[in-house]
């Protein structure tokens, strides 16, 4: 809770200094927003669990400390890198963005860590409201509006699904509790998982997996780019965190149950999104349609039902936060200095700005599962916990869409290495998305070449989901 209270607190700064700011534009309530996500990131490796609230509607466990952790980080890093984009909507409502980003956070810190029905769904909708208004936050841009009602329209439905999902289990357990939710399973109650089909459904909103994903390429390319590399990670690992709850903890001893359902989404997702991305001309929409297929990849360890499947999706939720938010921040950087989001503007950008070539191509590799980067031990630990449960046909899938999705990185890779640059000198790029860009860079090749203690700490924190 102490997370929780100071990351209200810094918001309520942010939104007074908001106030009482000057006429003239400035960025400090950006580095007042990055500073106290640094601080609270690091604070938060400091804590320790067993916290529990409000009669166990609210438990810090190691899962719940695992997620913020990782929340905190991926907004740090989002605003760092809004510090270096040149938009007037920025300079002039900065405020606002941020006060609206460090809400959306605040509802996922407390959704982290919900045991409690109710609270999960405020904490669901505490996250998910602010994304609609950052969604169309440059509202004279052309696709803003359009990005955002289309998100919100979603967003609306998933959450109205995800309440009568609700409705349905505590209409049989009598409680909001999610403790309660493993005894009505166990009792083979048909209301009960006929709730939790539901919620499925609403989640499979959240995180994008096929065939709830309609939202994601046109929002994506609508919004700020920095808010998309924050937007494609951290409200996902919020989506799988509930998953654990509800359908991993809260399953119990019947989990059986839902490996059919969550095998079939997996597939479904791997091979929609993967060739979904193929014909993409737009970066952006080829980073979403391949952000659709990792999360059937990690789709894969949630259906393995076991210790080792759950501690790789974490794991490969940190190696998708440093490759796929990276990978948005050099778009974004290719973006404002070529004025295109296209493929054509990457031509030459090795000859032009070998460190920004450099680091989408490691990003890339990372994303396509290539040896020694984190993207390679992520998709290895997944497949490898499918095979230990003998859902090798699963595996099987995975393996051969990862050959697939090889195809469009490379095609991007080659516009950077091969193809002769359309325009001379450097593409300009911003002290912060410049620190922003290489600590992601970092983040993949440490990982990469040192993968252990990172595993230890998913093994670790999804121990308890088990217990």
């Amino acid at each position: 809770m102490s997370l929780v209270l100071a990351l209200g607190a810094l918001a309520g700064l942010v939104l007074l200094l908001g106030l009482f700011r000057p006429a003239t534009p400035d960025t400090r309530c950006g580095w007042l927003s990055l500073i106290g996500l640094a601080g609270l990131s690091a604070w938060s490796f400091f804590i320790q669990p067993g916290e529990s609230l409000f009669g166990g509607a609210f438990v810090v466990d190691p899962l719940a400390l695992f997620a913020q952790r990782l929340f905190l980080v991926s907004a740090a890093v989002s605003v760092l890198a809004t510090l270096g984009v040149a938009d007037a909507a920025f300079a002039r409502r900065g405020a606002e963005y941020h006060v609206a980003l460090l809400g959306s956070l605040l509802g996922m810190l407390v959704l982290a860590a919900a045991r409690d029905l109710i609270l999960l769904f405020v904490a669901f909708e505490l996250m998910s409201i602010p994304l609609y208004f950052l969604t169309g936050f440059r509202k004279r841009a052309e696709t803003a509006s359009e990005g955002a009602l289309k998100f919100f329209l979603v967003g609306s439905v998933s959450s109205a699904i995800l309440l009568y999902g609700f409705s349905f289990i505590f209409g049989v357990t009598g409680t909001t509790a999610m403790s309660a939710i493993p005894e009505a399973m166990a009792s083979g109650d048909g209301l009960v998982r006929m709730g939790l089909v539901l919620v499925l459904a609403g989640v499979g909103f959240k995180i994008a997996a096929v065939p709830f994903h309609m939202w994601v390429p046109d929002t994506y390319e609508a919004a700020s780019t920095p808010f998309v590399a924050w937007l494609s990670v951290a409200p996902k690992a919020a989506g799988f965190i509930v998953v654990f709850r509800l359908y991993v903890e809260g399953a119990a001893g019947t989990g059986y149950l839902w490996v059919p359902i969550v095998s079939a989404l997996a597939g479904l997702t791997i091979v929609a999104g993967n060739l979904m991305a193929i014909p993409q001309q737009n970066v952006k929409r080829l980073l979403a349609y391949s952000g659709v297929a990792h999360i059937g990849y990690m789709l894969i360890g949630i259906a393995t039902m076991s210790v080792d499947g759950a501690g790789m999706v974490l794991f490969y939720l940190v190696a998708y936060l440093f490759g796929n938010m990276g990978a948005f921040l050099v778009v974004q950087a290719v973006s404002a200095g070529e004025g295109t989001d296209m493929m054509g503007g990457y031509r030459g950008l090795a000859q032009r700005s070998p460190v920004l070539a450099l680091s989408m191509l490691v990003f890339l590799l990372s994303l396509g599962g290539i040896p020694f980067v984190a993207g390679f031990w992520a998709k290895l630990f997944i497949f490898q916990a499918a095979i230990d449960q003998h859902m090798y046909g699963l595996a099987l899938l995975g393996a051969v869409l990862t050959i697939v999705a090889l195809y469009y990185y490379l095609v991007l890779a080659s516009r950077m290495y091969i193809d002769p640059p359309e325009q001379s000198g450097r593409v300009p790029l911003s002290m912060p998305l410049l620190v922003a860009i290489l600590f992601c860079a970092v983040g993949v090749v440490v990982m990469g070449l040192y993968p252990e203690p990172w595993v230890k700490s998913a093994l670790t924190a999804s121990a308890g989901l088990f217990s």
